[in-house]
C-alpha cells in the first residue's frame, strides 16, 4: 500500500508540476525561434536562436532529473558540443546550436505541450472526480435543498430524484473515479515521461552493460 501511494504521488506530481516547466519550454521555443529566425538575416536573429538553445537546455535538464522516479530507471544526458579551444568569438556564440540534441531540445518544447497539457488536466479531473464524490455524502444533501433542483444526472436516466439517489449516485462515481485513479494518472505519467525518454535522453548503462566494440588487427 505504501508503494502504490508513494507511485501515486510521484506520478500526479511529475504531470502537474511538470505543466509549468512545459509552459515555459514551448513559450521560449516558439517566441525565441520565431524572433530567430525573422532576423538572422540582419545577424541580430542568430544570438537570440543560440541563447534560446541555452534555454530549452536547462529546462530540458529539469524534466530529465524528474524522469527516474517515473520510469523507475537511469537515465543518462545526451552529449553536447563542446567549445573548440581555439575557437572565436562568433564559433563560441553559435556552439549551443552546434549539436543535433539542442535542435531535439528545441522540438521537445513544442511536441511535449499538448501532451503535458492533456496529462495535467486527466490527472486534476481524476483527481477532483475523487475527492468531490468521495465526500459529496457530506455536501450533497445540501444541493438538494436548492431552490430549483430538478434532482439532476439520475433524474434524467430515470433513476429517480430523490435525496438519497442523488447522494448516491454521486458517491458511486467518485469510488469510480478512486478505483481508477492509480492506472489513469500513471498512464499519463508514463505516456508524458516515454517521450521525453525518447528525445531528452540517452541510454543509460552500467559498466557491466556497457556495450564492447570490438576491433580486428
Amino acid at each position: 500500500m505504501t508503494n502504490l501511494r508513494h507511485r501515486l504521488a510521484t506520478d500526479t506530481r511529475y504531470t502537474l508540476l511538470g505543466l509549468p516547466n512545459a509552459i515555459a519550454h514551448f513559450s521560449v521555443t516558439v517566441a525565441g525561434v520565431a524572433a530567430g529566425l525573422g532576423s538572422a538575416v540582419a545577424f541580430v536573429g542568430l544570438p537570440i536562436l543560440s541563447g534560446t538553445a541555452i534555454v530549452a537546455r536547462s529546462l530540458s535538464d529539469f524534466e530529465r532529473v524528474a524522469l527516474p522516479d517515473v520510469l523507475g530507471r537511469s537515465v543518462a544526458r545526451p552529449d553536447y558540443s563542446p567549445v573548440p579551444e581555439r575557437a572565436g568569438w562568433f564559433r563560441r556564440m553559435m556552439n549551443p546550436l552546434a549539436s543535433g540534441q539542442a535542435w531535439i531540445d528545441l522540438l521537445y518544447g513544442i511536441v511535449a505541450f499538448p501532451i503535458s497539457l492533456a496529462a495535467a488536466v486527466v490527472t486534476a479531473v481524476w483527481w477532483a472526480g475523487t475527492i468531490a464524490g468521495l465526500t459529496f455524502p457530506l455536501y450533497g444533501w445540501i444541493l438538494t435543498r436548492i431552490p430549483g433542483f430538478d434532482g439532476g444526472l439520475p433524474q434524467l436516466l430515470g433513476l429517480g430524484d430523490g435525496e438519497l439517489t442523488y447522494v448516491g449516485f454521486n458517491t458511486v462515481i467518485g469510488v469510480l473515479f478512486a478505483l481508477t485513479l492509480l492506472p489513469i494518472v500513471r498512464g499519463a505519467a508514463l505516456i508524458k515521461a516515454s517521450l521525453a525518454q525518447a528525445l531528452l535522453t540517452r541510454a543509460a548503462y552500467t559498466p557491466a552493460e556497457r556495450p564492447v566494440l570490438l576491433t580486428t588487427a
